[in-house]
């Protein structure tokens, strides 16, 4: 069994005690991050950061942990960019005249980004400008920055697929946002795919990684199954864009 895997089922055993029940996959965490008792203290944690502050546009995982997140760059009047489930569907952007007033809440729920968001391409993105801040939820997250998903690797590709267009780099801040039994106090070494973070924010503290390692550049297109390229519509639009399909 791999490190990893070994990482997220001992992470998974304790997070049953603290985590909220999704509902369609309730709490299948091999399927879905999942909303936490704390997040909002953790969600308050991250606001007050510089990064957020700053922010005018940020990439934002669908992970049910950032709704609260969500909520609050949709009442601060921030645009951002949310995957879909699996990235089957590409990318939701959300500008903050999209949402009537005191619709805030729904449209920070799936369903609601759904509803109020509208699709949008990497080329549109692209056109947009470079992100200025990135949040993430996470499986499990070490305190040297390594971050694990659900092991699906999706965060990692939407990573590649940025920076080879220019929008991410090692500047990029990153933040993930987990409850307390999701940090790893061991010191992991990252594979080539990990991507390091530079704070992670619990319901009991704010985490300043000192990261010793550079992040991963680019799709690793060699590690993609041919069936994942043909259901992720922006790998497509990416190999158009780089002139290789």
């Amino acid at each position: 069994m791999s490190t990893s895997k070994i990482i997220r089922e001992r992470i998974w055993t304790k997070l049953r005690d603290v985590a909220k029940p999704d509902t369609r996959f309730h709490l299948n965490f091999a399927e879905v991050i999942p909303d936490f008792e704390g997040s909002e203290e953790a969600t308050e944690r991250l606001v007050a950061e510089p990064a957020y502050q700053q922010s005018e546009f940020a990439f934002i995982t669908p992970d049910n942990c950032l709704a609260g997140l969500r909520r609050r760059m949709i009442e601060d009047g921030k645009t951002f960019v949310m995957s879909t489930y699996g990235i089957y569907r590409g990318f939701i952007l959300l500008e903050p005249d999209m949402v009537p007033k005191g619709a805030a809440l729904y449209a920070s729920w799936l369903d609601g980004m759904e509803h109020f968001g509208r699709p949008t391409t990497l080329d549109e993105i692209a056109r947009r400008g470079r992100f200025d801040l990135m949040v993430t939820g996470a499986s499990a997250v070490s305190v040297n920055g390594v971050r694990f998903g659900k092991g699906h690797g999706f965060f990692d590709l939407e990573w590649g697929m940025f920076t080879d267009l220019g929008l991410v780099d090692e500047t990029t801040p990153v933040i993930a946002v987990v409850h307390d039994v999701q940090l790893v106090e061991d010191q992991l070494q990252p594979s080539e795919t990990d991507i390091l973070v530079d704070k992670i924010a619990t319901p009991t503290q704010l985490y300043t990684v000192e990261r010793r390692a550079k992040r991963p550049s680019g799709v690793k297109w060699p590690l993609l199954d041919p069936k994942q390229i043909e259901q992720t519509p922006p790998l497509q639009e990416l190999q158009r864009i780089q002139g290789v399909a």
